[in-house]
């Protein structure tokens, strides 16, 4: 039985996904300072900038890092907002302050890795292996990071909770596409990093055996998007067909069309060699697929309402048991 949500309720949730909308900018921002080169802005110091609190007579790369910084401090507060509001709301035993819990930890994760890029000195002209290797744990927190804030905002709209056990192949499935997508976002996100330190333009000229590593994983990207899409398309498909539900039927459709649009932003990021502004929407897109991804997975393995609730596990009788015969 439905129970219409009350306005606290209803408030929280439209909050929850403006928390989110707030996280999705923050990334975007922080693609913006590695891409401008402008991680280094505030040295080596964190959480200061150069040492201060606030920056005196700050560069163009210092401003733009320390908004940065700005940014994942007010967003530290709106996620403890967050935090607060699920357990006054929600009551005990709620997925959504399950999702709100989750949401707390993987922003102080993110923060520490965020910490760790600049306390290593892994920005700006950086071409170790180990910043290839923190910039791919870093965006696969971020991945779950806003996974569980999408969840949690779902969740507080209404959705139902989750169920894994006993879905078999729609679960396996919906999870696959997850995973597969993670993997997109990883190679995505060090393709991206091959392209501020190495330049496309710059790439004609180099010969095929002196390409650095991060140069030669830019075919690796391409392809493992292309092949994601074309299994998103299929698990959508699926989706529909096995969770024939409004909700999955317009969310799997959803997906497959934000995945189409991020592909094709893929090409002309490719074939514009890389601009910032395109490096933008084209990760934009990809947290827009994700988004949807999440939301779609949700929706297709949550509980439906009229669920049988299974029958209570028999108690043995102690009684007849000590009178039983040997």
């Amino acid at each position: 039985m439905n129970v219409p949500p009350s306005r606290r309720e209803t408030r929280f949730a439209r909050y929850a996904w403006g928390v989110l909308a707030w996280n999705v900018a923050v990334v975007l921002w922080g693609a913006f300072v590695r891409a401008s080169g402008s991680g280094a802005g505030c040295g080596s110091h964190w959480p200061r900038c150069n040492g201060q609190v606030i920056p005196q007579s700050p560069t163009v790369h210092t401003l733009i890092e320390f908004t940065h910084r700005l940014m994942t401090g007010l967003d530290t507060f709106m996620v403890l907002g967050l935090l607060a509001g699920a357990f006054l709301i929600h009551r005990k035993g709620s997925p959504v302050r399950a999702g709100a819990v989750l949401s707390t930890f993987f922003l102080v994760t993110e923060a520490l890795v965020g910490a760790a890029l600049v306390k290593f000195d892994l920005v700006a002209d950086n071409r170790s292996t180990a910043r290839v290797w923190v910039m791919a744990v870093h965006l696969v927190n971020t991945f779950l990071l806003l996974a569980v804030l999408t969840l949690t905002a779902w969740w507080a709209s209404g959705g139902l909770p989750m169920k894994l056990r006993g879905r078999g192949k729609m679960a396996s499935v919906m999870l696959l596409a997850v995973f597969a997508t993670i993997v997109v976002g990883t190679t995505g996100a060090i393709t991206a990093l091959g392209d501020t330190l190495y330049p496309k333009q710059q790439v004609g000229l180099r010969e095929a055996a002196t390409a650095t590593f991060l140069e030669r994983l830019r075919i690796v990207h391409p392809i493992v998007a292309v092949l994601t899409a074309l299994y998103v398309v299929l698990a959508g498909a699926i989706a529909r067909r096995m969770r024939p539900s409004a909700t999955t039927a317009r969310l799997s459709r959803l997906l497959v069309a934000l995945f189409a649009a991020q592909v094709v932003a893929g090409a002309i990021n490719v074939i514009l060699l890389a601009p910032v502004w395109m490096q933008i929407v084209h990760l934009l897109l990809a947290d827009a697929v994700w988004i949807a991804l999440i939301c779609t997975t949700a929706a297709a393995l949550a509980v439906p309402d009229d669920a049988p609730e299974p029958p209570p596990t028999p108690r043995p009788d102690r009684r007849a048991l000590s009178e039983a015969p040997a």
